[in-house]
């Protein structure tokens, strides 16, 4: 009877051992390793972020960083000697990290902020942007900087970067502004369009892009001095050195022969808006040697 307990809980024992090995192998299956057995890469991508990652008019994902990201899907592509598909996956501010952190997307190619706090869940590829936080208003609101939103509403999308800036400088100067959360850009715009907020507030590229795809863009403008310094990367899983080779190859190379300023131009161009010396700065520095 003894003699069965203690070969039942060595079987028992066994069977944990068998699982915690499977459940570790999972969990550290590279993205390289991920892609290779799907045939697929999963990218994230925002759905208002113009002219970073938005939907065209057949809903199809298009913009400066999806661009960017084609790059490094074809050097998976050669680095694993296959063709890929690539899989859209749509996130937000608020679903974009997790879904990296979990797994469910490999490549998040949108506008995000690479902050050393956020690098505790996820990591960046080299700098692909330099903005930072400016307002939305209408030009007949009165609005020149965040000290005239006293005794006004604004719309801030939840999660970001710049909810924090705008919140920070709320309170440092002691206003009093009504804060409407919104889930996205679009959603913050149309708060402003519909006049329930006096400002929508975000990088003041993306500002611009929203002005763009107004209906009335003649009534808008982009105020205020900046309020946070925000180094848009894409953005891949933390601990994964091989897939992050591979992305920085991608991007250097296209920074090394130039192609990146065709590709700025293209997107940035119709916005008149022109390269930021410290956005070059960047490319050059990303621009590594073989």
């Amino acid at each position: 009877m003894k003699f069965a307990k203690q070969t039942g809980l060595a079987a028992a024992c066994a069977a944990l051992l068998m699982t915690a090995i499977a459940a570790t192998g999972a969990a550290a299956q590279s993205t390289l390793d991920k892609i290779s057995a799907s045939g697929e890469i999963v990218i994230g991508h925002r759905e208002s972020s113009v002219p970073f990652s938005y939907l065209d008019d057949n809903q199809k994902p298009i913009g400066y960083s999806i661009d960017l990201c084609m790059k490094i899907v074809d050097a998976v592509s050669a680095e694993l000697g296959k063709d890929i598909s690539v899989k859209y996956v749509p996130v937000n501010p608020k679903t974009r990290i997790q879904l990296m952190a979990n797994g469910t997307i490999d490549l998040e190619c949108g506008s995000t902020t690479n902050n050393l706090t956020r690098q505790q869940q996820v990591e960046y590829m080299p700098v692909t942007f330099v903005t930072g936080t400016k307002l939305l208003t209408r030009k007949a609101s009165g609005i020149k900087s965040v000290e005239d939103l006293d005794g006004k509403a604004i719309a801030l999308a939840q999660g970001t970067t710049n909810e924090r800036a705008v919140k920070a400088a709320i309170e440092k100067g002691g206003l009093d502004v009504k804060i409407l959360p919104v889930k996205d850009h679009a959603e913050g715009m149309l708060s402003l369009e519909t006049d329930r907020v006096d400002a929508y507030s975000t990088d003041h590229i993306l500002l611009f892009g929203l002005i763009s795809k107004s209906k009335t863009p003649e009534e808008f403008a982009v105020v205020g001095d900046f309020l946070s310094y925000d180094p848009y990367a894409i953005m891949v899983r933390r601990d994964d050195s091989a897939f992050e080779l591979v992305g920085k190859k991608a991007l250097a190379e296209v920074f090394r022969s130039g192609e990146i300023n065709d590709i700025y131009e293209k997107w940035f161009g119709p916005l008149g808006v022109e390269q930021d010396p410290l956005l070059s700065a960047a490319f050059r520095l990303g621009a590594l040697p073989e």
